[in-house]
């Protein structure tokens, strides 16, 4: 399946701010309820562990994705753990209920970040949920690009990839906007008013989603970007597919060589 980089309403700087934190709220309840990256518990470990410190430093955040349920995992064995969220449009009522959930380990940056150029006071293990496939290939090897030139470790997941098998459950998703809104925290009747009687959100989900797919780099792709990059040796790369429930999820992780 050739890679389509088409819009993502997401993406776009004059769509509606307060849908596009539904939207990431909608990301995040799902991710965190289903345990969606439960697969790379220990892949993110052994990141950490490499990293030689106990911090995370989430870029293209959304809404927090699925970290407070990763968080969980992580801190049997990281009890220290210190996590800072941050997006270029950070959705900041997301990142303080986050806060408040576990506020010994989340942390949020107020201001927009820009993934091709982190600031150098953002050090530790730099992590992308679900986020990397927003970027175009030039934009995604900066991101990469960035990491190196700051000799900062790198670990990017995607929840599905470019292929049928991720694509049909995309066309679905309406149904479960229409399912999970009730139950999404805290409580907004305009959050219903755009689900139900005027269904903007089931459509803007949808539209987003099977973009998403059509955008997901392949493992090749991500290698080809890998090898491009400039002292791309400088670091330890590792591309590949981390399989369990309730999916599969791609993964490029890198650290500076020692």
């Amino acid at each position: 399946m050739k890679r389509i980089h088409a819009f993502e309403f997401e993406d776009l700087d004059w769509f509606p701010k307060n849908l596009r934190n539904y939207a990431t709220d909608f990301l995040q309840f799902g991710a965190n309820t289903f345990d969606a990256y439960k697969p790379i518990v220990p892949l993110l470990e052994t990141a950490i562990r490499n990293s030689g410190k106990n911090m995370i430093v989430d870029i293209a955040s959304g809404g927090g994705g699925g970290l407070v349920k990763l968080s969980e995992h992580l801190l049997k064995t990281f009890p220290d753990l210190k996590i800072t969220l941050s997006d270029y449009y950070p959705n900041l009522d997301a990142f303080k209920r986050t806060k408040n959930q576990r506020p010994q380990v989340f942390d949020f940056v107020e201001t927009p970040v820009d993934a091709m150029n982190v600031p150098a006071s953002l050090t530790g293990l730099r992590t992308q949920f679900l986020s990397f496939h927003h970027f175009k290939p030039e934009q995604a090897k900066a991101i990469l690009q960035n990491a190196v030139d700051s000799k900062q470790p790198i670990a990017i997941f995607e929840a599905q990839q470019r292929n049928i098998k991720s694509l049909i459950p995309m066309l679905f998703s309406p149904l479960t906007v229409l399912l999970m809104t009730p139950f999404i925290r805290p409580f907004k009747w305009d959050r219903l008013l755009f689900t139900y009687l005027i269904p903007i959100m089931p459509v803007f989900v949808l539209w987003d989603g099977v973009v998403s797919v059509l955008r997901t780099y392949t493992m090749n792709e991500m290698n080809a970007m890998i090898a491009e990059l400039k002292n791309s040796y400088s670091f330890e790369w590792n591309v590949g597919l981390a399989k369990g429930k309730p999916g599969d999820v791609l993964y490029l992780t890198g650290k500076p060589r020692t």
